[in-house]
């Protein structure tokens, strides 16, 4: 879940969208939940999606590659500077919600093949009538618990891996744990990348425990958070990254530094300062 403070926000008022897609004013039952769009004057091509009243995703209906969430923002960024810009990547996504994330890889790499995991099946089939997403094969929505879809992959099958699962407004714990982290290492290209987003609050215990399990599974690990949030002073979105081949550190420290929200990028002995004695999470 994000962190961000929104501005005040009111239903979708427009029925249709750029795109010509028609959009819901009110809200809708899914599976597990109630979803609902609401919008903001200030950002007219903008609609935010809500479950159970919480954000949990924002699309731009113009531009795909702009994500208001800052963790997204530092996930997209991440990529840019790991993968080549002619890739074609083999993701993942966990945690589909809107598929905001998608549609910004789509739109930065083009011929990408994505997945995008979503349990709440009603969901998944409202966000494909509402925005204008990558069509399949580009863009697979896929019906699952996100640790099975997972445990179902072809080995060396995927580029990128993102978990941004959340339950009851934090990530379920089979998907948190040793066991869980080695089936995304097995499904990964041994170039791979595994990126997920956590939230917490002082003083960190659960995120601290969450990298700790990344360590335990990659080689190679980075952490992504606002200053304030690395420094205890407030609850917030703390991003881990796992790979089986050296991170381009330098330049993720200055990729993250000029952000519009600037981070911090943890590596080597400060990932493990921040984890300190906490364990690892296991089944």
């Amino acid at each position: 879940m994000p962190s961000r403070s929104s501005r005040r926000r009111g239903p979708a008022t427009s029925g249709r969208s750029p795109a010509g897609r028609i959009l819901p004013t009110g809200p809708l039952s899914t599976t597990y939940a109630t979803v609902e769009l609401t919008t903001d004057t200030a950002d007219p091509h903008g609609v935010m999606v809500l479950l159970d009243g919480a954000e949990s995703s924002h699309l731009d209906l113009v531009d795909p590659r702009r994500l208001l969430f800052e963790y997204m923002q530092q996930m997209l960024a991440v990529l840019e500077e790991v993968l080549d810009d002619e890739a074609r990547p083999r993701a993942v996504h966990l945690g589909a919600a809107g598929c905001a994330l998608p549609r910004a890889v789509d739109a930065t790499w083009p011929g990408s093949r994505q997945i995008a995991v979503e349990i709440d099946a009603r969901l998944a089939e409202y966000v494909r009538q509402w925005f204008d997403l990558p069509r399949s094969p580009a863009l697979r929505i896929r019906v699952a618990d996100a640790r099975e879809a997972v445990e179902g992959l072809h080995p060396g099958s995927k580029d990128v891996v993102v978990r941004d699962v959340f339950a009851d407004r934090r990530p379920p714990p089979h998907v948190c744990t040793v066991e869980f982290t080695q089936a995304v290492a097995a499904a990964l290209d041994p170039g791979g990348i595994y990126l997920l987003n956590t939230a917490d609050r002082p003083p960190l215990d659960r995120a601290r425990r969450e990298v700790a399990t990344v360590r335990e599974v990659f080689e190679h690990v980075g952490v992504i958070a606002e200053p304030a949030v690395l420094k205890g002073r407030r609850y917030g979105n703390v991003v881990a990254l796992g790979s089986a081949r050296p991170l381009p550190v330098s330049a993720l420290d200055r990729r993250m530094r000029t952000l519009p929200v600037p981070a911090s990028f943890l590596s080597g002995r400060q990932v493990a300062e921040f984890v300190g004695t906490f364990p690892a999470l296991r089944d």
